[in-house]
């Protein structure tokens, strides 16, 4: 895997002043770690910091918020990006799980201090605050309207929310234990979760249902994504007909994120396996790039690219650092992963440079959310970031 450089997690502040200094460093595989710093020499007549950096590292475009830095012997590049904003008032402890909705006016996040909220976008406002689980909510996501949140517990309770009211309109039980992620098939009339339990299900929320099973693998399962598949793919048969209450799962396929160091992939309706890849730990997390191509991070760090066509070998592994890879979501041309050492970047097909977004200092960033050009984070800190990419 190619160098990576580091900047400390503070710069804006550091080089808010003249002679204000802030580290770098270059850490390639197997090599000695190559440390710098940059240097705030005064303003340019625009009111933009001039920078330099020191032996062995090169600054480029230096905005307000942003800071192109180079390490030419490595032959690596990143921007490094200071959130637009930052929300510290939304929770008062580790934030574990945040989305934002369709139209990027509402924002909903999970907490260690036992809430649930849905809070404006803009500015971090609280609206509502979602009440019913017995201890933790693991994760929440938007339904596609905007208007819903779904919700999996500590409890092994998945709950549907109004957003406007803030009233939990369905409880779903079944799992036996903790659930840990949740997927929405189509535009919401069927929701699938997966659970420490080793099962993901299906659930019919006009009925408040479970639809079935989809797999029980003997060990918890960490994270779901549900993608349409490629046609070339055979996604199995199901053993009996599905019940007419199932809509939408024809054609699709749930990858699971196993804690044995699985990912598999299962035919939703078929409830057949279609594919089973061992990676090098316990998978936390994983998502679809299209419908051949899926990433899936692991708890050592790395991120493997597979085509589902053909599991036997992964198409790359990108590995930033040692530390788990907590979250991994598409976005645009590539994807943007977090990490639990605080580190947070977004990779691009024909961007020469990764995009790094800074401020969380060695703190897990446990989930990323984006709405158009804007990316939150959510982190063990407590704080909401939201950062605007400019055009990549």
């Amino acid at each position: 895997m190619a160098a990576t450089l580091r900047i400390q997690s503070d710069w804006t502040r550091a080089l808010s002043r003249d002679e204000g200094e802030a580290w770098l460093s270059c850490r390639s595989p197997g090599k000695p770690t190559l440390y710098g710093s940059v240097t705030r020499r005064g303003l340019s007549s625009d009111g933009v910091p001039d920078i330099v950096a020191s032996e062995g590292f090169v600054v480029g475009e230096v905005t307000k918020k942003s800071i192109l830095i180079s390490c030419p012997h490595e032959n690596v590049s990143t921007k490094f990006l200071a959130p637009y904003t930052s929300f510290s008032r939304i929770h008062q402890k580790s934030i574990t799980c945040l989305d934002i909705s369709s139209g990027g006016g509402l924002g909903v996040s999970t907490s260690t201090d036992g809430t649930m909220k849905i809070w404006q976008a803009a500015n971090g406002e609280i609206r509502r605050l979602l009440e019913g689980h017995v201890y933790d909510v693991n994760c929440c996501r938007f339904f596609p309207s905007g208007l819903v949140v779904l919700s999996g517990g500590m409890d092994a309770q998945l709950k549907i929310w109004s957003a406007e009211d803030a009233g939990c309109v369905v409880t779903f039980k079944g799992h036996k234990a903790g659930i840990l992620d949740t997927a929405i098939v189509d535009r919401g009339r069927n929701v699938l979760s997966c659970s420490r339990d080793g099962t993901a299900r299906l659930w019919d929320c006009g009925k408040s249902a479970c639809l079935g099973i989809i797999a029980d693998c003997g060990s918890p399962i960490n994270g779901i994504a549900l993608g349409t598949a490629d046609n070339s793919l055979n996604l199995g048969t199901p053993e009996k007909p599905p019940s007419e209450r199932e809509v939408g799962t024809e054609g699709k396929i749930l990858l699971l994120a196993r804690e044995d160091k699985k990912l598999q992939g299962v035919g939703l309706q078929s409830r057949q396996p279609v594919f089973l890849f061992v990676g090098s730990d316990a998978f936390n997390c994983c998502t679809f790039l299209s419908s051949t191509y899926i990433l899936a991070g692991t708890q050592d760090g790395n991120i493997y690219q597979l085509d589902v066509r053909n599991t036997n070998a992964p198409i790359q592994v990108i590995h930033r650092s040692g530390a788990p890879v907590l979250s991994l979501l598409p976005y645009r041309d590539g994807f943007i992963a977090s990490q639990g050492d605080g580190t947070c970047f977004v990779v691009q097909q024909d961007l020469g440079y990764v995009l790094d977004l800074t401020e969380a200092d060695c703190d897990p960033v446990y989930k990323v959310a984006s709405w158009e050009k804007e990316i939150y984070t959510c982190c063990r800190d407590g704080i909401v970031r939201r950062y605007q990419l400019s055009d990549l």
